[in-house]
């Protein structure tokens, strides 16, 4: 390869000209790791929060900070699990489809412009 951007085989490295070609979500793998890292990252706080606690009662020896800080930690573990069990967010511009039945999809071009009620029946009149 004259421009040295290929291998021997004629495959091309140069990532820039790579581009995404389907609308397919990112893999279950990269989204676990994902919530993970966000778990990991919110109970890091704990820890230091608790000894934060004991340095703050050690110097002010105010019992009320050293529990405002650490009621501000009791929550951690509950807020970090229902942050990580989310689903990831929808991109700008993703459109929510309503499925119903056997696998049948409705997209926004299969949706009618106007949607009328049913008529309802007509009543019965009893004469007695």
């Amino acid at each position: 390869m004259a421009n040295g951007t290929g291998d021997a085989n004629g495959h091309n490295d140069d990532r820039a000209d790579a581009f995404l070609i389907t609308r397919a979500e990112t893999s279950l793998d990269q989204q676990h790791r994902d919530r993970v890292r966000k778990y990991l990252f919110m109970m890091s706080f704990r820890l230091p929060a608790l000894v934060i606690a004991g340095i703050v009662y050690g110097v002010t020896g105010s019992a009320w900070w050293a529990v405002g800080i650490i009621l501000f930690s009791v929550p951690l573990p509950w807020m970090a699990v229902l942050i990580a069990n989310d689903r990831p967010a929808r991109k700008h511009g993703e459109v929510q489809y309503y499925r119903f039945g056997s696998g049948r999809t409705v997209g926004p071009s299969e949706l009618p412009k106007e949607a009328t009620p049913p008529t309802p029946p007509a009543p019965r009149v009893i004469d007695g």
